[in-house]
């Protein structure tokens, strides 16, 4: 306890502004060595960081890929969407000492773009028509169409099947399956957030062996809790190449010392199903953080991050995810990148994309819509290349 009490404060007082906030460095480590190279940073300050975000706010997940890892492919047409795609079903399962688990795939690709094509991975939290794989229901939350008509594979799954979105004293989903039997959960032991990424590093697994995707194109997306999630994904599977937060707001994008919208203690009285029970030592106290969220984003570099926000969803503090961005930059400069690159807030439904974070802010409210994505493909054709039908 006081070496983690500790090192709060050595990061705590390592601090440079952003608007007149106080933040942890990122390019500085506890012991106040500063990073001047992609080496130092991969060795020295990345793995520091991800660790703090472990052990004080997403939790650690006791279990990387399982062993008994399958997929089945239960059933592929090629006949959607006019016969401009095929759909394939996967079963990806798995067992631990609690039982059995399995994640439900969903995957459309592009019949006539040339083989293998980049992919969008969206993990979902809504209800599962929104991601309906007869396509009967289209929703803009996940417009395949459109995806696959960019030349892209539109890929998606839905939380539940890895952990329910609920407080079930983590019995239920993978927490039920993988931790250990009758041993008292830890105060970093993982949260739904941690879970859900897991569940996308599983989905990344099953990418690799699929000849028509091309594993190092993958963008994995969520938004709002999706969003919180996809980072976290990014920030500890880096085999996907683009990371994509859509109005993740508090512990997802937005920088907690900002204190505007939702705080660290209602996304905790709210969702304490989320987050490790560390987190609960910030309740009220963000400045006490040893890491703030621009860190998180940072963790992504040298690949492709785009944050969004909307101009009605103050809640999700628009304003302290841009300038999460804008304190995530320094890393990618490490790398000879330009990363946001500008400083300024752009005006509603003008997006950022000149480096490799890209931003926009969007008119309206709380919401993925075919704008976002538009956004998002753009942004993808930029640095991988159109490959259209």
């Amino acid at each position: 306890m006081f070496i983690r009490a500790l090192l709060i404060v050595l990061v705590a007082v390592s601090a440079r502004c952003a608007e007149g906030l106080a933040l942890p460095e990122v390019l500085k480590t506890a012991d106040s060595k500063v990073i001047k190279s992609p080496e130092q940073w991969r060795q020295d300050r990345r793995p520091q960081i991800l660790e703090l975000f472990k052990e004080h706010v997403y939790g650690r997940a006791p279990v990387g890929r399982p062993d008994d890892l399958r997929f089945e492919v239960t059933e592929t047409r090629s006949d959607f969407m006019g016969g401009r795609a095929t759909r394939k079903l996967v079963d990806i399962s798995f067992s631990g000492p609690g039982g059995e688990g399995r994640i439900g795939l969903i995957r459309f690709i592009p019949n006539k773009a040339p083989k293998p094509v980049p992919a969008f991975l969206l993990i979902c939290h809504r209800g599962r028509d929104n991601i309906d794989p007869s396509r009967q229901v289209k929703e803009p939350f996940w417009p395949a169409e459109e995806i696959v008509s960019r030349g892209y594979a539109a890929l998606t799954f839905h939380v539940s099947d890895v952990d329910p979105d609920n407080y079930d004293e983590f019995k239920d989903g993978v927490h039920g399956i993988f931790d250990p039997p009758g041993a008292e959960r830890s105060g970093d032991a993982w949260g739904s957030i941690a879970a859900w990424a897991w569940g996308a590093s599983r989905v990344m697994d099953y990418i690799e062996t699929d000849a028509d995707i091309d594993d190092e194109r993958v963008a994995v997306i969520g938004h709002s809790r999706g969003g919180k999630t996809a980072l976290w994904c990014g920030a500890r599977d880096e085999r996907f190449a683009f990371v994509i937060s859509n109005d993740s707001g508090c512990t997802g994008a937005a920088l907690a010392r900002r204190k505007q919208g939702e705080r660290v203690a209602d996304i905790n009285k709210n969702f304490p199903h989320w987050f490790c029970e560390n987190y609960n030592e910030f309740n009220g106290k963000e400045e006490n953080l040893p890491v703030d969220q621009h860190m998180l984003i940072a963790l992504m570099a040298p690949r492709l991050v785009y944050v969004a926000s909307a101009t009605e969803d103050t809640w999700a503090d628009p304003k302290g995810e841009f300038l999460a961005c804008v304190e995530a930059s320094p890393v990618y400069e490490l790398y000879g990148m330009k990363g946001l690159g500008v400083k300024t807030m752009p005006e509603p439904d003008t997006p950022v994309q000149i480096g490799h974070i890209g931003y926009h802010i969007r008119s309206g409210s709380h919401n993925l819509t075919l704008f976002d994505w538009r956004c998002y493909m753009d942004f993808a054709d930029k640095h991988w290349g159109k490959s259209n039908e």
